[in-house]
């Protein structure tokens, strides 16, 4: 008699459901690396590899800081240091680019002379959803608002109308997350603060 065809076991990545194999053409590759290191090594050998790396340099560095924090004039200078770390990141190349501050910037634009739009820009840095924000700020001023890429290729809201009256206020009842000091007005060419 022929034996019956027992069933294959497929592995699954549990962060994006996918086999392993297609995790990197998945949404979530990066939150995949780590599973991928540990649990299927021998499809991504170079995943392995920038790992070593990685924690090689880590151990490199920690060494590096116990040596420098170790001298009592050096604490001073570390401390200084370690926050414009932070504040700047390193780029493929060895470019630099700074941290974004956590600003809303609201500016207003004349088209055609008469018709006026308020742009919106930032309220994603402090975690908010520009489509479900454009939708809350269309239905509160009765007008139309929608998400589009700006000049820099970021996206920013784009509401029809002169709605720099209200908005500061609006935007602090609705995302308690964005402080009213770091929400800006663009008059003339200059930043000027809300409060």
């Amino acid at each position: 008699m022929a034996e019956k065809p027992q069933p294959v076991r497929v592995l699954y990545c549990p962060i994006c459901s996918l086999p392993p194999e297609y995790c990197e053409f998945g949404s979530d590759f990066e939150k995949c690396k780590p599973w991928l290191i540990e649990n299927a090594p021998d499809l991504y050998p170079n995943l392995v590899k920038e790992a070593n790396e990685k924690e090689a340099a880590k151990g490199a560095d920690q060494l590096q800081s116990l040596g420098i924090s170790g001298s009592d004039g050096a604490s001073h200078s570390s401390g200084t240091s370690t926050s414009k770390q932070e504040e700047v990141k390193r780029l493929p190349g060895g470019k630099i680019k700074k941290k974004e501050k956590k600003e809303v910037i609201i500016e207003k634009v004349t088209r055609n002379k008469r018709k006026c739009v308020t742009i919106v820009k930032g309220l994603e840095l402090f975690g908010v959803k520009l489509s479900d924000a454009s939708k809350k700020l269309g239905k509160k001023f009765a007008t139309g608002a929608s998400v589009v890429k700006g000049p820099t290729e970021k996206e920013q809201i784009d509401v029809q109308g002169d709605i720099s009256y209200d908005i500061v206020e609006f935007i602090t009842e609705s995302w308690p997350d964005v402080p009213e000091t770091a929400i800006y007005f663009i008059e003339d060419g200059k930043k000027v603060p809300a409060a």
